[in-house]
C-alpha cells in the first residue's frame, strides 16, 4: 500500500470525526455566548428593579440585586435543564384532558427545590417593607395582580369589599407562586389557577360568573359595533 493511498484512507476516516469535534466546539461556544448574554440581561433586569425602589442605600441595593439575579438565573437554568419532555405525557387527573406541553413544563418547573423561593423571599423581607416587596413581585409578574383585579371590577361592577379582598388574596398568592417560573406563558398559567379559584368563590357567594362574563363581553361587542357604525 502506497503512503499516499494510506494517507487518503486516514483522511477519509478522520475527517468526519474532526468535523464532529469542530461542530461540538462551535456549539459549545454558542451556548457559552448565549448564557453570557442571558446572564447580562438578568443582571440588568435586577438592577432596574432594585433602582425603581429608590432605596438610597448602596449595601441594600447590592444585596437585593444579588438575590434577584441569583433567583432569575436559577429559574432560567432549571427551566433549560428540565424541558417539558422530562414529564411523561398523560392526563390532568382533575379534568381528564391530555397534558399540554405548557402543562408539562409547568410541572417540570414546579419541581424546583422550595429553598430557591424561600431564599429570595428571605432576602426581600430582610431589606424591604411589605409594600416594597410587593413592588418587586409585581416587576417579576409585569403587574398582573392589578391588571387582573381591574378586569374583575369591570366584569362585576358591584363587587363587594369582601369579595374584592378575597380575590385580591388569591391573585397575590398567584403572584408569589408565579415568580418561580421563567416566561409569561407559564406565569399566566399560574394565574389561571387562582382566577379559577376566584370565579368559583364568586359562584359560591351567590354570583353567576358565566352570566356576568357573558354580559360583559356582550356589552364590549355592542360598544365596538356602535363605534364602527
Amino acid at each position: 500500500m502506497s503512503k499516499s493511498f494510506a494517507l487518503g484512507i486516514l483522511l477519509l476516516i478522520s475527517t468526519p470525526v474532526l468535523l464532529a469535534q469542530a461542530e461540538t466546539k462551535i456549539n459549545a461556544t454558542k451556548t457559552e455566548e448565549a448564557k453570557a448574554k442571558s446572564d447580562a440581561d438578568q443582571e440588568k433586569k435586577a438592577a432596574e428593579w432594585t433602582a425603581a425602589l429608590k432605596l438610597n442605600d448602596a449595601e441594600k441595593e447590592a444585596r437585593l440585586k444579588s438575590a434577584i439575579t441569583t433567583h432569575l438565573k436559577t429559574i432560567r437554568d432549571w427551566h433549560n435543564e428540565h424541558p417539558f419532555t422530562t414529564v411523561p405525557a398523560g392526563i390532568n387527573p382533575t379534568t381528564g384532558n391530555r397534558l399540554s406541553d405548557l402543562d408539562r413544563q409547568v410541572i417540570a418547573n414546579s419541581a424546583m427545590p422550595g429553598s430557591v423561593h424561600a431564599d429570595l423571599m428571605k432576602a426581600l423581607n430582610q431589606d424591604l417593607t411589605p409594600e416594597q416587596v410587593e413592588t418587586i413581585l409585581d416587576k417579576y409578574t409585569v403587574g398582573k395582580v392589578a391588571f387582573t383585579m381591574n378586569g374583575y371590577k369591570s366584569i362585576v361592577p358591584d363587587l363587594k369589599p369582601e369579595e374584592e379582598q378575597q380575590i385580591l388574596t388569591y391573585l397575590k398568592q398567584a403572584r408569589e407562586q408565579a415568580i418561580d417560573f421563567k416566561n409569561m406563558n407559564q406565569i399566566s398559567a399560574i394565574f389561571e389557577i387562582y382566577k379559577t379559584k376566584s370565579e368559583q368563590y364568586l359562584n359560591s357567594n351567590g354570583r353567576n360568573w358565566r352570566q356576568l362574563y357573558k354580559a360583559y363581553t356582550d356589552a364590549v361587542k355592542a360598544k365596538k359595533k356602535e363605534k364602527g357604525n
